[in-house]
């Protein structure tokens, strides 16, 4: 984290409020209270604000809003961060079918770090990861807190077409491809749950702040599942996350 917050130009038309420059939790929950507060704020002239691991970006029309003006409000906004409540995080767990047809690398991911398939299942399942950001698709996941032993690198060469479901591996990140999409994870297992639809009163279903807990399921109830979300009776299991926000 940096010492001091650092204000950037992005054009004629964004500003962007980093708070550091390296992936943690404290960096992230200071750019989520900073989110909050704008939101809150209700600024005329600000259209959208984008975060990320360790900034947010402020998009603002210059023809209502000085770019000066704005700059003026996120710092006084920044002083009063101490007094933001952020909300108790969700987590959502992921019914996920390691392996098989589902997973073509999980062998991979095994034989780079000296482990068994059955281990990479039980480590990756182990843990309750945060949802840093999203991005990259609509309501891809950049996920924290992935156990260092199953860390992996991308793929020599990417695939075309990776399916919407297929949760991966690439170095020490996990993450689910929400859409079909050419990339270079590692393949490690699928989930039926569609974290994105379009026809969805919220397409996205996942929330930057909360948790994913992926949960290990048989081929059969991968099947269950599948058909559910199709005849649109899924229920996703959320809870709260005891301990809160770090």
């Amino acid at each position: 984290m940096y010492k001091k917050t650092k204000y950037l130009t992005a054009g004629d038309r964004a500003l962007v409020i980093e708070f550091g420059n390296e992936i943690s939790e404290e960096t992230n929950s200071k750019v989520r209270s900073m989110m909050i507060a704008v939101e809150r704020e209700n600024i005329e002239g600000i259209k959208e604000i984008t975060p990320t691991y360790r900034s947010l970006m402020v998009h603002y029309d210059p023809l209502k809003l000085s770019y000066s003006y704005l700059l003026e409000q996120m710092k006084s906004l920044e002083i009063k961060l101490g007094n933001i409540s952020i909300p108790l995080p969700e987590i959502v767990e992921i019914p996920t079918f390691y392996g098989g047809d589902q997973g073509p690398d999980i062998e991979n991911v095994a034989l780079h770090n000296s482990l068994s398939v059955k281990d990479v299942i039980a480590i990756h399942s182990s843990k309750e990861y945060l949802i840093y950001m999203l991005g990259f698709t609509p309501g891809f996941p950049y996920l924290g807190g992935m156990d260092e032993r199953i860390a992996t690198p991308r793929l020599g060469t990417p695939r075309t077409k990776i399916n919407k479901g297929s949760v991966g591996i690439a170095g020490s990140q996990t993450g689910i491809y929400p859409t079909d999409s050419p990339g270079g994870w590692q393949i490690i297992g699928k989930t039926p749950v569609n974290l994105y639809d379009a026809n969805r009163e919220s397409p996205i279903l996942l929330d930057q702040g909360c948790y994913i807990k992926f949960v290990p399921v048989t081929l059969a109830q991968y099947n269950e599942i599948e058909d559910a979300v199709r005849k649109n009776i899924y229920q996703i299991k959320k809870y709260p996350k005891k301990e809160g926000c770090r």
